[in-house]
């Protein structure tokens, strides 16, 4: 539908749209321009006052004599002093334009609007991510304006070749998407699949913003394996830029989506490159082992405790001498409910009594469900070992993968022993080799396929200069013949 050459037509139009007489944030500031009427509509707290005053003053001055015809393309060109300035004819997008917090003219007697960007919206100034936290290194953090994250992106990536193709996903919500690639590095048929899910989501809104949409683009399942990687950190998203990575970017959230990843991606952080390659290195070793105890220490102490009359002399010492009053592979399950539980609180917590619920749940409780006789000491300890390398996981969503692998571990040794502990681990491995993630990109590369080149620098942190790979499914043709750079998550 286009505008009509009446005013109050086009008034009446997007007040059933819009609801204009209803609601009071939408605000129809009728003014005289040039002695015809005319409408400023805009969202009340997305519009610069400053500028809105210096328009006005401008459009309100204007003398008839200074219109003969061309009213719209004279205004745009010669009056208004605006960068940011289009006309149109669609009511459709000026109601969606009104709606994303532009300013809209309209003129009784002209068959254009004048749509304006002066919007500005409540934010948040960028700051350090609570869930990457670094000694050392850059402190500005994505926040959940779309335009500051792809300016500070573009702040570190000052390359001609990066691209930010800006979509709009949700018929209600009209959420704006943002992929970012460079390129001459991504892979394009990597780039295009992603268009093509995005182009193929048909939904009311992003409820949960990039979870929602990770969910449309990987589709239903139920690994709990993460596909996706997240970070809230411009170096992190623009160090897989240079890598060949897609980056995805959903307005109102800080988060941005890393596609695709393999496991190893979420076993690093950004700390263990703003230190010294030895300490690096060191960083994460001490890293994947704690990650490893998490996921395997409760059920392989509960599977030797099980076993305790055929282990060699040396390690005799394993197991308790006295049970308690409730079965051990009870009390591992209730330990790890509690310790969820502890972790919901302490989300739900102020700020100023985290501290306080900390000292309660871990020192305080257990202390006294020991003395009671629930638990035994030894099971306290190892729930505590694991659940200290959950917490050391760089990626949150990883570290909850890990929490429901050794949950089921802990329930297949507490019924079956270790026929339970092996076969668990085995189904375990299988879901690991035949977890695709996005492209049909190997979860296990460069374990599967092997890779020596790449398997070193997961396991090494390299300097800088050395590092220079990466792997097959984020190349190009075009660059093939070019040095390759590195694909180490950062």
């Amino acid at each position: 539908m286009e505008l009509k050459k009446k005013l109050e037509e086009n008034l009446k139009i997007l007040d059933e749209a819009l609801g204009i007489s209803k609601s009071f944030d939408v605000v129809n500031r009728e003014i005289i321009i040039a002695n015809k009427k005319a409408s400023l509509l805009f969202i009340d707290g997305f519009a610069k006052d400053d500028i809105m005053l210096y328009i006005m003053k401008i459009l309100q001055n204007l003398e008839p004599k200074d219109f003969r015809r061309y009213i719209v393309e004279k205004l745009m060109r010669e009056k208004i002093p605006y960068l940011e300035v289009e006309a149109s004819k669609d009511i459709d997008q000026i109601k969606f334009m009104i709606l994303s917090g532009a300013l809209t003219i309209l003129i009784d007697g002209e068959e254009e609007a004048i749509i304006l960007d002066v919007r500005t919206y409540p934010a948040r100034g960028p700051e350090e991510p609570d869930l990457e936290r670094v000694t050392r290194g850059s402190r500005d953090g994505l926040t959940e304006t779309i335009v500051f994250n792809t300016a500070l992106i573009r702040r570190r990536v000052r390359d001609p070749k990066l691209r930010f193709e800006m979509s709009k996903i949700g018929r209600r919500s009209q959420t704006d998407v943002v992929v970012g690639y460079i390129e001459d590095i991504a892979n394009p048929k990597l780039v295009e699949d992603i268009k093509e899910k995005l182009d193929q989501i048909d939904t009311d809104a992003l409820e949960m913003a990039e979870k929602s949409l990770e969910e449309f683009i990987l589709g239903r399942n139920w690994n709990p394996l993460p596909q996706a990687r997240y970070t809230e950190r411009a170096d992190v998203a623009a160090a897989h830029l240079f890598e060949g990575h897609i980056i995805i970017m959903v307005d109102t959230t800080p988060s941005v989506m890393i596609l695709p990843v393999t496991i190893f991606h979420f076993t690093q952080h950004a700390e263990d490159y703003y230190q010294n390659p030895a300490v690096g290195t060191y960083m994460r070793w001490v890293r994947l082992f704690g990650m490893f105890l998490s996921l395997i220490l409760p059920p392989l102490w509960l599977m030797l405790v099980y076993n305790k009359g055929i282990l060699p002399e040396w390690l005799k010492f394993i197991g308790p001498k006295e049970t308690g009053k409730i079965p051990l592979f009870i009390q591992f399950l209730a330990l790890e409910i509690g310790i969820d539980i502890l972790r919901i609180a302490s989300i739900h917590t102020p700020n100023a009594l985290t501290t306080s619920l900390g000292i309660i749940g871990g020192l305080i409780l257990s202390e006294f469900a020991v003395k009671v006789g629930w638990f035994i000491p030894e099971t306290v300890l190892y729930m505590a070992i694991a659940s200290m390398g959950m917490f050391a996981t760089p990626s949150i969503e990883f570290s909850m993968a890990i929490r429901i692998f050794r949950l089921i571990l802990l329930i297949c040794t507490g019924l079956f022993k270790s026929i339970g502990f092996f076969g668990a681990g085995v189904c375990l491995l299988i879901v690991l080799i035949r977890t695709k993630s996005f492209g049909g990109v190997s979860y296990l590369w460069p374990l599967i396929p092997f890779n020596k080149k790449g398997l070193a620098t997961v396991l090494f942190r390299k300097p800088i200069p050395e590092i220079r790979y990466r792997p097959d499914f984020l190349k190009t043709k075009d660059i093939d013949s070019a040095p390759p750079k590195d694909t180490t998550p950062k």
